[in-house]
Formats: structure tokens, C-alpha cells, sequence
């Protein structure tokens, strides 16, 4: 089945944030971004008309791609015109709710990557469900919306830092690639995207305990304009301060004035004590 034919038929569902990239420069574009190696495993997500799933199968047409669709509605149609590419498997199923380790076990593989233009509502799951998974991404490569992505991306004393940027950095490379208008989807979304790239750090800082420094994170910016001070009241302030000045700081700073080194520094001091 053609894309078009797709389009035509298709009743597209708000429930699953259905939004169809049409513009073939930009979906080879978000494919070459991803600089996969041979053999290697491509995850995607929600993979709706399948145009970016035939570009990846193409041009890695040494690696295989596992997508997930929710969608069962697409099966028939996603199946047929996908049906050329021995390289692609399809799972319609809730890729939140599946075991991706063991999804992941049944392939040999030199490199794993993520490349998807996933549902901009569940953006955020997608990623922790991917760090969660402990499994080694070479990198991720994410269409999501701009204003999201912005957040990604952030600097340190900027109004779009926080908690999940900091979390974000300490696993990943951060880089935003490419904007993309609102008008190269169908049907057109309200809001212009982004494609965003995370590459995996070759060497991460040590963390003594990943959940912890995560809640220490989220608790630090509970109320992004309070002190550490009012946000870690429940902590051993006489601890935070003391790593805190280490680096020039008190307990009057802001969460968004601190780089994420600082606090994987106060989470394992705090998780040793």
C-alpha cells in the first residue's frame, strides 16, 4: 500500500497524538542523523504511515528494526507496505508496557540505537523508559516538540533548565539537530518540532544510587524559585551546603544555577552518609 493511499483512508485517533511527517528530505534527514553502524538493532516508536521506518531499512539495510505501534488499526496497512523489508519487525503493542529487555534478547547486535518521531504526550516516559532499561544505547534520535526540546537542550541559568535537563546530561550528550515547521505533518499540529539527539557518554560520573539522585534533582526544582534551602528541607542541609561550597555555592543558590555534576556530587554524598 502507498503512503498516500495511507493518508487517504487513515481516520486519524488524538487519543495517540497521530501527527504523519510527509517531507521525504526531512525524514531521510532524521535517519542520516542517527549515523547508524552496521548490524545494528533500531528501536522505533509509533511508526504510523511508516515513512521513516522504510528510510531506516534502506539506507541500514544491514540492521534490523524493532518498532513498536500501538495502533492496531494500521496493522493491515503498516504490514502491507512494509512487506519488502526483511530487515523490519513490527510489535503493535504499548511500547510502555512491553519488556524491551527481553524484546531486545532475541537480536545480535554490534550497536543499539533509538530513531523515532514519537507521540510528542509520551515523550518524556519514552526517555526514562530507555534509561531505566540499563541497556547501552549508542544514541537516541527523537522528533518532539519544540518547546520540549528546548527544555533538552538548556544551559545552566536559563528559564527552560531543570530537572530533567540535568538528568538528561548526566547520561547523555545533548544536542538539538533541526527545527521542523508544523506544516510538514499531516494532519498539521499545533506546534513546531524538533529533532534531538542524545549520545551516550562514554564515561558517566559515579552514581552510588541512579533513583535517589533523581529524586534529589526533581525535589531541587519543586519550586523553581526557591533556594535549595526551602526545596531540601527534608535532607541534611549541613551535608548539601558543605559539597555546595565546594563549588562556590550556599544554600541561597537556585537549582537552576547548578550544572549536573554538582548534584551527582550532593546525591552520593548524601546516599553515603
Amino acid at each position: 500500500m502507498k503512503e498516500s493511499d495511507m493518508m487517504n483512508d487513515f481516520k486519524f485517533k488524538k487519543k495517540y497524538g497521530q501527527n504523519f511527517l510527509q517531507n521525504k528530505a526531512i525524514i531521510n534527514k532524521i535517519a542520516q542523523v542517527a549515523d547508524i553502524k552496521n548490524n545494528s538493532l533500531i528501536i522505533e516508536v509509533g511508526p504510523g504511515s511508516g515513512n521513516l521506518t522504510v528510510q531506516l531499512a534502506i539506507l541500514y539495510k544491514d540492521s534490523n528494526i524493532l518498532a513498536y505501534e500501538i495502533d492496531t488499526s494500521l496493522k493491515n496497512s503498516l504490514l502491507d507496505r512494509l512487506k519488502d523489508y526483511n530487515n523490519v519487525k513490527v510489535l503493535f503493542s504499548d511500547f510502555l508496557k512491553v519488556d524491551i529487555v527481553s524484546d531486545v534478547s532475541e537480536y545480535d547486535y554490534n550497536g543499539l540505537y533509538f530513531v523515532s518521531n514519537v507521540p510528542y504526550y509520551i515523550t518524556t516516559p519514552i526517555l526514562f523508559k530507555l534509561i531505566f532499561s540499563n541497556l547501552s544505547f549508542e544514541k537516541i534520535v527523537m522528533m518532539v516538540q519544540k518547546e520540549v526540546g528546548d527544555r533538552f537542550c538548556s544551559k545552566v541559568n536559563t528559564k527552560d533548565y531543570g530537572a530533567l535537563t540535568v538528568i538528561l546530561n548526566y547520561f547523555f550528550n545533548v544536542r538539538k539537530e533541526f527545527v521542523v515547521d508544523r506544516n510538514q505533518f499531516y494532519p498539521r499540529p499545533n506546534v513546531d518540532s524538533v529533532v534531538v539527539s542524545f549520545s551516550r557518554k562514554e564515561i558517566l560520573e559515579r552514581l552510588d544510587d541512579k533513583d535517589f539522585f533523581m529524586k534529589l534533582v526533581h525535589d531541587s526544582f519543586q519550586f523553581r524559585r526557591k533556594t535549595l534551602r526551602n526545596n531540601l528541607k527534608k535532607y541534611n542541609l549541613e551535608l548539601v551546603e558543605s559539597i555546595l561550597n565546594k563549588y562556590g555555592y550556599d544554600l541561597s543558590v537556585r537549582a537552576e544555577a547548578l550544572d549536573y555534576k554538582i548534584f551527582v556530587d550532593i546525591a552520593n554524598t548524601l546516599s553515603d552518609s
